[in-house]
């Protein structure tokens, strides 16, 4: 998959960079391993990306040794973090390279220090269209080709010319969603802030309550061509992250205009669901004659309890079988995403269990994908008692349909609605048509 403006002329405003290693303050032991379910194998193309700001109140006396040390700390109550890829034997699983898992064998996080030409408020100016990521998460993080050698996490302490600091975090996906790295990051704070005797870990996985079985392929997932130790799928196109922020005021304007005016109604539906429709509407208008009829729609599981790793995100999938995306009524789309999706969790596990061709997939744009994260704590990590200034996350390794992220917004003081964040990952060709299409259509640029 090709990273998301990696354009190797960019001017680069980060420098002196220093990569080292961060281990587990005790052994783990040799006999310690984490297995991985289907639903974590199918995830194996892909990698979150988080990104944090914090000002100089909350660097101020903050030293790469703090940073580290509490770690260091930490990763003793995630012994997995540290693993490294292993497979069994050919003799025990029966297909090529044997079915991977983790050994936790202490191999440690990888750290990047870095500083920044740029302020904080330079930076948030003049790159908030992008993202954000690139520069300050290790955007080189894939698994392999030495697999045995390849790291699961990368984390980026960058300091800029303000005194203020930024913590990138680069994520696989194996190891758990969205959900689950925010968890881990925002516990780090607690044990970096000294409070580590009052931290309680998530609690154990309650059993998936799965619809039954259909004898069915997934369309939730797509076979990529074989990418054997080199965990990266290579796509058609090359994908762009935009970042779009939008405030409560426009917020509250597409609630009502999806209401068609409806105070009732508007108080009923929900922003990710709306968010959604509008642009799947707006990017069926893109796409003409190929507009997407399926979505797949990512949520948060609220009947699971979570154990610290998890893969544990609702997949379903919503079609719009005999609809015009393009020309439907912006109500019926929210309402298909509402209450029209098929549960595909059971079908991946079973379908990934049964294919005797060890195949490859991807999850996030094998059709067009949308991610509720909503609900995710990205503003509830801490350093020196300061919450970030602004906080957000992405994705790498999405396939050509493309996907979307819903995200909480930054913190505002003057609305009792924080508004969103919405992550655009698209082939860069179709990123200025959609831009057009949602500034025309729903005042959104």
């Amino acid at each position: 998959m090709v990273s998301p403006n990696t354009d190797s002329s960019e001017t680069s405003f980060v420098y002196d960079s220093k990569l080292s290693t961060v281990v587990p303050a005790s052994i783990t032991g040799d006999d310690k391993f984490h297995g991985l379910r289907n639903l974590d194998l199918a995830m194996k193309l892909h990698y979150i990306r988080g990104i944090y700001f914090f000002d100089k109140d909350a660097a101020n006396g903050m030293e790469i040794k703090d940073l580290k040390k509490s770690m260091f700390e930490y990763l003793k109550i995630y012994p997995a973090v540290s693993g490294r890829i292993r497979r069994t034997d050919d003799s025990e699983d029966g297909g090529s390279g044997g079915r991977a898992f983790i050994r936790c064998n202490d191999s440690g996080v990888r750290v990047v220090e870095a500083k920044c030409s740029k302020t904080i408020d330079q930076w948030l100016r003049d790159c908030s269209g992008v993202a954000n990521f690139d520069q300050l998460v290790y955007g080189r993080h894939v698994l392999g080709p030495d697999l045995g050698f390849a790291p699961l996490v990368f984390v980026q302490f960058t300091w800029f010319k303000c005194g203020g600091i930024s913590v990138g975090l680069s994520w696989s996906h194996i190891l758990g969603d969205t959900f689950s790295a925010t968890d881990f990051i925002n516990k780090w704070g607690q044990i970096l802030a000294e409070h580590s005797r009052h931290i309680e870990l998530p609690g154990t996985k309650n059993d998936y309550k799965f619809p039954s079985a259909i004898a069915k392929i997934p369309v939730s997932i797509k076979m990529v061509d074989p990418v054997g130790d080199y965990w990266l799928a290579i796509s058609k196109s090359k994908m762009q992250i935009h970042s779009l922020h939008l405030t409560a005021e426009k917020l509250n304007h597409l609630l009502s205009k999806a209401s068609q005016g409806s105070i009732e109604l508007s108080a009923k539906l929900k922003p990710f669901d709306v968010i959604s429709a509008v642009i799947w509407k707006s990017l069926a208008k893109v796409r003409s004659e190929s507009e997407p009829k399926i979505v797949t729609i990512c949520r948060n599981d609220p009947s699971f309890v979570r154990k610290p790793l998890s893969n544990s995100q609702v997949i379903t999938t919503v079609e719009a079988a005999n609809l015009n995306v393009s020309e439907a009524n912006l109500l019926e789309l929210v309402n298909l995403i509402a209450e029209k999706q098929e549960d595909e969790r059971r079908l991946i596990e079973e379908f990934m269990e049964n294919d005797k061709s060890k195949s490859d997939y991807i999850m996030y744009g094998a059709n067009l994908t949308f991610v509720d994260l909503e609900e995710a704590k990205i503003y509830d990590l801490e350093i020196n008692g300061h919450k970030p200034v602004f906080a957000n996350y992405s994705l790498n390794g999405v396939g050509d349909e493309g996907a979307v992220l819903v995200l909480p917004g930054p913190p505002s003081n003057n609305a009792k609605e924080d508004g969103r964040m919405v992550n655009l990952i698209l082939p860069e060709n179709e990123v200025e048509d959609l831009k057009d299409e949602l500034r025309k259509e729903w005042s959104l640029f």
